[in-house]
């Protein structure tokens, strides 16, 4: 135990093993908590998506396009908290098999075992950074080009027949079925809400047939119907418009057109730097604060990890996750306060890491007085 004892304090090989053995039980905690928690998390957001998609707002084939962008965004979530937990787990199972107490006996403190935590930190906070600052925000902006671009569209990728089913700027369409070349859409119904505030009338227009076609000239999309009636109502008024048609064109909108998104949500980082706006300011906060939240973790982990062998490892986890959702759940409160402008944008949310820094300083030193016995 003696020589023991020496070659740990010299931190030569016999550290190094320590040291590769701690980071690989605690990050295969953490990957296996990680996949857990994606699984769950993808498996609502996808559920969701699929009810959409039934419903005609989008076709399943984009689906796994979906899901893919809206995985960054995921992950810097995911990944802080499975990494804390993986701490716990991770470390309440050496405490479980008394290899902590063996550490301790040979001169490995508190300190010491914050050194080895240090560099999963470190890989931890370089992804979530990634997700954070570039991934997440480029992810979700091409999700809502593409939920926008599908939903402002009709065609036959879209449409189900037998269904009532949006496709924008307040149009409701129904159709029977599809010619046998699939390019001929029978038995159309279109339903047109007008603007009530300007007493708008809204129109309902009924066709035999109809297909979509694409100006080349100006790329504008049109819906062509032919042989039906269209009917025109204004709210209130005792008065309705007919008019019997062979042919008839509404006008869908620009080929490809794509809305201009301008919420802090989708803007790059370097653009949210530059903003003078309250929700530009609070959106750059939180993403720089995320990889800054997974070492404040970590130092919170590592003393609560410590457990009694008659209580189990799990005896500290429901605590740690209510912990966890009060650091997170702060940090959302305080970017709301910050948009809203009752909290000013250069205070943030940097005291909120604060005061959970100096909460795991706390819980580190006490740890450390008490000698970790």
């Amino acid at each position: 135990m003696g020589a023991l004892h020496g070659n740990l304090r010299d931190w030569p090989e016999t550290a190094l093993i320590l040291f590769r053995y701690l980071t690989r039980e605690v990050l295969l905690t953490m990957s296996a908590v990680a996949g857990i928690l994606l699984l769950v998390i993808m498996g609502s957001r996808f559920i969701r998506y699929f009810a959409n998609a039934a419903e005609g707002d989008f076709p399943v084939t984009i689906l796994g396009n979906l899901m893919l962008f809206h995985l960054p965004g995921f992950m810097e979530l995911v990944l802080p908290l499975a990494f804390f937990l993986g701490i716990l787990l991770a470390y309440g199972q050496l405490y479980m098999n008394s290899e902590i107490t063996v550490m301790v006996a040979c001169g490995i403190s508190p300190l010491r075992l914050l050194q080895i935590t240090l560099l999963p930190s470190v890989v931890v906070a370089v992804l979530v950074g990634l997700c954070s600052v570039w991934l997440t925000p480029w992810g979700s902006m091409l999700n809502e080009e593409i939920i926008q671009e599908q939903r402002s569209r009709l065609d036959a990728s879209i449409l189900t027949p037998g269904r009532f089913q949006e496709f924008g700027e307040g149009r409701t369409a129904y159709i029977s079925g599809f010619s046998s070349d699939g390019k001929q859409m029978q038995d159309v119904f279109v339903h047109e809400l007008g603007n009530r505030g300007q007493d708008m009338p809204n129109y309902v227009t009924r066709a035999a047939q109809g297909y979509q076609e694409i100006r080349d000239e100006t790329g504008s999309r049109f819906l062509v119907l032919e042989e039906g009636d269209r009917f025109g109502v204004t709210p209130g008024e005792n008065r309705a418009e007919h008019l019997a048609f062979e042919r008839y064109t509404i006008r869908l909108g620009l080929s490809g057109d794509r809305r201009e998104l301008d919420a802090a949500e989708y803007r790059s980082t370097a653009a949210l730097w530059q903003s003078d706006d309250p929700a530009a300011k609070a959106q750059w906060q939180w993403r720089a604060g995320l990889p800054l939240m997974v070492f404040v973790l970590g130092l919170i982990a590592q003393p609560l990890s410590k457990v009694n062998p008659r209580q189990g490892r799990f005896a500290k986890l429901l605590p740690a996750v209510f912990l966890y959702v009060a650091y997170l759940s702060l940090l959302l409160a305080a970017m709301d306060a910050i948009d809203a402008g009752t909290l000013p944008a250069a205070l943030g949310v940097w005291p909120i890491h604060g005061v959970f820094l100096a909460l795991g300083l706390g819980l580190l030193w006490h740890s450390q007085r008490k000698g970790m016995r």
